[in-house]
């Protein structure tokens, strides 16, 4: 048995000064615990004890523009332990001629046996045809009760198919999110910023513009109002998009808002950096103007928003991202941010938000959302033993000479931070300690 003492354990209820017990991969008991002979005691002096952080939104192992993510499911996930993120949910994607269940399968092989954090998948639903609609209630039984679709890229559907979609994933409680960008728009939009001699990576932007975000909320919110169903807005970048968000809510839909640190952080003048430096910071939906960042940033304190998740989309700066640097339209849509999403989260808001609010925002909403609750993201007996034990005192700078994740940039690079997990236990398993994680791979599928 291994005893967390002398921490304070961030609860539902509060703040609890308690010792944590975990046992057999569970936790299995809360309060003041003597230690027995063969015990292992973990000192959370200083510390705030957290249910594990959940990452609600990765990209591991993807073919994608040519090329597949810097980042696997070993490299990914010791980045996430590292950060104190013990479960993430991926992407298995379903492409074009492909069943779901096959494409679950896929993505089960890429993680077992290789994970450090717990990993559960979303399904990207691209193909939808009566095979895959046939398939949908054994999709369910294998543990995925979330779907993803797309309203850009050749993974998009119509939106008669989106509306089929949210239809057969409601008769099984699940929620669909959506990659919310007019496809047809931003194609457009590329070959204008082209046709005028737009090449660089500050084309990006313009070729993606706030409303492209807006118009495909606002599409989505309808869909899910015609179909009376749950949705998750994934990525949301954009004030404009926000108050889309906001006024179908008023309706009484039941929406979930997802977005990234990345949006709350950085502007647009980031893709005007010279020697290509942009290209680091090319994502999709892009990075936005200040009005936006300061409109997420209130969401969040208002409550607006559910979940943050990073995109974790990761590739190379010397060699993927260079794939365009003559052409914007060629740089693979990506940015690291697994292994720094609570770090960073912490040093955009401090205390501006309360460990109460950090643990909903990091754990148990997606938890919630995503069907894992009160398995994860709550310290509760008898739920998993995925802890991240958060030490607020310790002042690090994040750079790539000290990350885990399997790429050559951040773009969180020079950020000075304050707060590093001590612990981080997967399963009642040593994951990382001081922000290093250990050599064990103890993640598992979860079932959801």
């Amino acid at each position: 048995m291994i005893i967390i003492r002398n921490g304070t354990l961030v609860t539902e209820e509060g703040l609890i000064r308690a010792d944590l017990a975990l046992d057999q991969g569970k936790i299995a008991k809360i309060g003041e615990i003597p230690a027995a002979e063969g015990d292992e005691v973990a000192d959370a002096e200083g510390c705030l004890v957290y249910p594990g952080f959940i990452d609600g939104h990765t990209h591991l192992d993807l073919p994608v523009a040519g090329t597949v993510t810097a980042d696997d499911f070993e490299s990914g996930t010791r980045g996430a332990v590292a950060g104190g993120t013990t479960s993430i949910v991926d992407f298995a994607t379903q492409y074009k001629g492909d069943t779901v269940l096959n494409a679950l399968e896929t993505w089960k092989k890429k993680a077992e046996g290789k994970a450090h954090a717990n990993y559960a998948f979303h399904m990207a639903v691209c193909d939808w045809n009566e095979e895959t609609k046939a398939q949908m209630p054994a999709l369910r039984e294998a543990g995925v009760t979330s779907i993803k679709v797309y309203m850009a890229y050749d993974t998009a559907l119509t939106d008669a198919q989106i509306l089929e979609v949210l239809q057969e994933v409601k008769k099984f409680g699940g929620v669909t999110g959506c990659h919310c960008e007019n496809g047809g728009l931003v194609t457009e939009l590329q070959k204008e910023q082209l046709k005028a001699g737009h090449t660089g990576t500050d084309a990006h932007p313009l070729s993606r513009p706030a409303e492209v975000e807006a118009e495909a909320v606002n599409r989505f919110c309808y869909l899910g109002r015609l179909a009376d169903a749950p949705i998750n807005i994934v990525h949301l970048s954009t004030k404009l998009g926000l108050q889309e968000i906001l006024k179908a809510k008023e309706s009484g839909q039941t929406i979930y808002v997802e977005s990234c640190p990345q949006y709350m952080l950085f502007d647009d003048s980031v893709y005007s950096l010279p020697d290509f430096e942009g290209a680091k910071y090319v994502c999709s939906p892009p990075l936005r103007k200040q009005e936006d960042v300061e409109a997420l940033k209130e969401a969040v304190l208002k409550g607006e928003i559910d979940t943050i998740a990073t995109d974790h989309c990761s590739f190379r700066f010397d060699t993927q991202k260079c794939a365009g640097k003559d052409d914007f339209t060629k740089i693979p849509n990506g940015a690291p941010g697994i292994e720094h999403r609570p770090a960073v989260f912490m040093k955009i808001f401090g205390d501006q938000l309360k460990p109460e609010d950090y643990m909903r925002l990091l754990s148990t909403n997606p938890a919630k959302v995503f069907g894992m609750y009160p398995r994860k993201g709550c310290l509760k007996e008898g739920s998993d033993a995925d802890v991240t034990v958060w030490d607020p005192a310790v002042k690090w700078t994040i750079s790539a000479k000290n990350q885990h994740q399997n790429v050559d940039y951040t773009p969180f690079e020079g950020l000075e931070v304050t707060g590093r997990p001590r612990y981080v236990f997967v399963n009642g398993e040593l994951a990382a300690k001081d922000g290093e994680p250990t050599e064990r791979h103890a993640g598992r599928y979860v079932k959801r």
